[in-house]
């Protein structure tokens, strides 16, 4: 039948030709949505690179405090192991033998 990119091309036509009015309408938000990323991820690093002064000249430099229940580690850090099939010759892997 049709390949991945007929299938792509067609429904790009389709879009196209059904959506022709609100085409520009989206550019339009999709480039505001973009100049908002931008400046916001802009914000954020002249805010880190701000924190990053203070702490090293020792201002404000608490450390993050998460509400919520400590736990004490567990000693058994090892995953358990997965159940071993018996050895050859091993009773345990002979099958029962009827009784007469």
């Amino acid at each position: 039948m049709f390949g991945l990119s007929e299938l792509a091309v067609i429904l790009i036509v389709v879009i196209a030709v059904l959506a022709a009015k609100k085409l520009p309408e989206l550019a339009r938000s999709a480039g505001k949505s973009a100049r908002i990323l931008k400046a916001e991820a802009r914000a954020m690093k002249e805010e880190r690179a701000s924190t990053g002064e203070q702490t090293e000249a020792g201002e404000g430099a608490a450390p993050r405090v998460i509400p919520g229940e400590a736990l004490a580690p567990s000693n058994d850090t090892a995953p358990p192991t997965p159940p071993q099939s018996p050895q050859p010759g091993h009773p345990a892997s002979e099958p029962p033998q009827a009784r007469d």
